[in-house]
């Protein structure tokens, strides 16, 4: 790959909501270079945010594998066919936008990992999934890397889903670039006393980021005596509305709804500054970007021990770890930091410094500029 630095890059991302993986794309734009095509499958709050970062954006409409298809054989036939036809078109595009780099981000619009190898660019895809399933599963997932030149990670546990699905010929192009978070102008103040304590899950409404989970433990900590509310930041999918339903309906059972708050899509940072508590129970979680925006607000985070949340807490220095699953040790580990408020400001100072030390967007930026972008400074990053 001989073209210069400063070549056109096509970037491509499948959504256009501002959750955490539609955020990293956002944050990539910049270190790709001033030349930057951002492609997105349909319209959304992501477009504008491209746009007010002087990015050039285009609503392309491109299939994007969901995990309906993964589960359905007849919407699986029905994407396969719109996958199989789209490829030859999207490489003659891609020559016809002369571009020198595809970026594709996450591993839902494979056509366009082949459609860059046949238009002759260099292909790079940044995973921000890992996904519990069978191995042959997953290795038929994660098969259009294959025709990546380049694999970004977002953590050790995503390289090591990689590695266990697909071997060591991807592993070895296969590189770990630590989300970046951009640092808040200060940590938040400590809630103030004498009010009900407020416990936050930030994520997509979906039964992987454990928010059921999250409304048990509410149950079991407000029976222990504990005056706690429970705010759960963040949408379903279309077509998901069901998930919502039976959060809604788990919280009357658990006897918690009229302290369980539902605030749908919004920018979360002012919630979470004034949590006393910040939930991350995923089931799964290739990273935990969530819990970075946390500790960089000073707040104390419980995370389940899954995925990479244990690459960005530290158990009992920077936040607490549970099991997955398990409502009763969420519940202990909340009461924990509510009865001991020192305990809660020690992990909140000391994962402040510690996110700021290893999730900088200065970091980030460097190393993706450095393993995407072809010319003498591209390549595996020395350092993730």
């Amino acid at each position: 790959m001989g073209r210069p630095r400063t070549g056109r890059v096509v970037a491509v991302h499948p959504h256009a909501d501002l959750y955490g993986s539609d955020r990293m794309f956002l944050e990539s734009l910049g270190p790709l270079g001033p030349d930057v095509l951002a492609v997105l499958s349909t319209s959304g709050p992501l477009v504008e945010a491209v746009r007010a970062r002087g990015v050039e954006v285009l609503v392309k409409d491109f299939p994007v594998l969901r995990k309906v298809e993964l589960r359905d054989p007849r919407k699986a036939v029905v994407f396969l066919r719109r996958f199989l036809s789209s490829v030859g078109t999207l490489a003659a595009w891609l020559r016809e936008q002369d571009a020198s780099v595809l970026y594709v981000s996450t591993v839902t619009a494979p056509e366009w990992l082949l459609a860059g190898r046949l238009a002759g660019v260099r292909v790079v895809c940044h995973v921000h999934e890992s996904m519990p399933m069978s191995r042959p599963a997953s290795a038929l997932l994660l098969s259009p890397l294959l025709a990546a030149d380049l694999v970004v990670a977002n953590s050790g546990d995503t390289q090591a889903w990689i590695r266990a699905s697909l071997g060591e010929r991807v592993a070895r192009r296969t590189c770990v670039v630590h989300n970046g978070v951009r640092e808040p102008a200060s940590p938040a103040a400590a809630p103030s006393p004498g009010r009900p304590r407020s416990l936050v899950v930030v994520g997509r409404l979906s039964v992987i980021k454990g928010q059921d989970t999250a409304v048990r433990a509410t149950a079991l900590v407000r029976q222990a005596g504990h005056d706690v509310t429970l705010t759960l930041v963040g949408d379903c999918y279309p077509g998901y509305e069901a998930v919502e339903d039976g959060l809604r309906d788990l919280a009357v059972r658990e006897r918690v709804d009229d302290v369980t708050v539902f605030t749908g899509f919004r920018d979360p940072a002012p919630i979470v500054a004034g949590a006393d508590v910040v939930l991350v129970p995923s089931r799964v979680e290739s990273f935990g970007l969530v819990a970075v925006e946390a500790l960089l607000l000073g707040r104390p985070v419980v995370a389940t021990r899954i995925g990479g949340l244990p690459e960005v807490l530290r158990d009992g220095e920077t936040g607490l770890l549970v099991p997955v699953d398990d409502p009763r040790a969420l519940a202990d580990a909340v009461m924990r930091l509510l009865q001991d408020p020192q305990l809660a400001a020690a992990l909140g100072a000391a994962g402040r410094a510690d996110a700021r030390a290893r999730f900088s967007m200065t970091a980030f930026t460097a190393a993706l500029a450095d393993a995407v972008l072809p010319g003498p400074a591209g390549g595996l990053p020395t350092a993730a």
